[in-house]
């Protein structure tokens, strides 16, 4: 039996979340073209009994931190540094290489790791080559495998580059178990996920979702939840005309979550100001940044 801990780490939009959901099956971390979608660690476990349970660990974007948020989502980066047995860097493929490469020497990885050169689907086969040569040479990478994360292309080939990595030990969590994070805490990314397709500029980064309340009825799961902003302007952006964009919202979400959760739900949502929450320890802490 093989047990560990597996950390996805690279640039903001890197592909990290869609990496895990691929190897997961399941969509636990919400995905968007845009950066710093992901804010915390999430936690997905893949168990094959009597063989493996491994313990993916998505991470926020590695960035320079501006506000109090981005200095807990690095710290989140740095926990699951910290925790892990085998490390994947993820590269952009059509990213700058150099960039990467100064990036992951940074992080002074004392355990196995593996490049993984992700969207190769959007290069051709002469760039590619020239990447694994590239980052073949460098001294931190025990192995280098080419995917398309989203096609699911090459996955298999990683997963089992992974186990081999894998050290010998006893499951961490129950093996029926898929995290270790409360389902509220998806519920409130899935709504967070939809404001960052239906919004551009910088709405998406000062939104924040609180989830209230989760009621299961016989029929149904009530759910109320915030949408925190910074500022009056937004909260009149984020409702929309007569209320169209908040609606929109909420139908978007209730369709996944109903999805994830197997139920029909019952979604009302609010649009709250808490000026600079970004930088005030005590609303990051209430809306679930430790």
């Amino acid at each position: 039996m093989k047990a560990g801990f597996v950390g996805i780490f690279g640039k903001p939009n890197a592909g990290k979340s869609t990496l895990l959901n691929a190897l997961l099956g399941e969509k636990l971390a919400i995905v968007s073209p845009k950066v710093q979608t992901t804010r915390h660690r999430i936690k997905g476990f893949l168990n094959k009994p009597n063989e493996y349970q491994i313990v993916f660990s998505d991470t926020p974007g590695i960035i320079e931190a501006k506000y109090k948020l981005h200095e807990k989502m690095m710290a989140a980066v740095k926990s699951a540094l910290e925790d892990a047995d085998v490390a994947l860097l993820l590269v952009d493929v059509a990213d700058d290489w150099a960039e990467n490469d100064a990036l992951f020497e940074s992080l002074h990885l004392k355990v196995p790791t593996i490049i993984v050169l992700n969207k190769i689907d959007k290069v051709s086969n002469e760039v590619l080559q020239n990447a694994v040569h590239f980052f073949e040479q460098k001294k931190y990478a025990q192995k280098v495998i080419a995917i398309a994360a989203l096609q699911q292309t090459n996955t298999v080939k990683l997963l089992d580059a992974i186990v081999d990595y894998l050290p010998e030990g006893e499951p961490f969590y129950p093996e029926d178990e898929l995290s270790d994070l409360p389902t509220r805490f998806f519920v409130g990314e899935l709504i967070r996920e939809k404001v960052y397709t239906l919004f551009e500029e910088e709405i998406p980064y000062q939104v924040a979702v609180m989830v209230n309340e989760f009621k299961e009825k016989e029929t149904l799961i009530k759910i109320q939840a915030d949408i925190i902003v910074n500022r009056d302007s937004q909260k009149s952006i984020i409702i929309g005309h007569q209320g169209s964009k908040i609606k929109a919202i909420g139908t978007l979400a209730r369709k996944d979550i109903e999805a994830f959760l197997g139920r029909k739900v019952f979604l009302e949502l609010f649009v709250k100001v808490r000026p600079k929450w970004r930088d005030n320890e005590l609303y990051l802490k209430e809306f679930g940044y430790y």
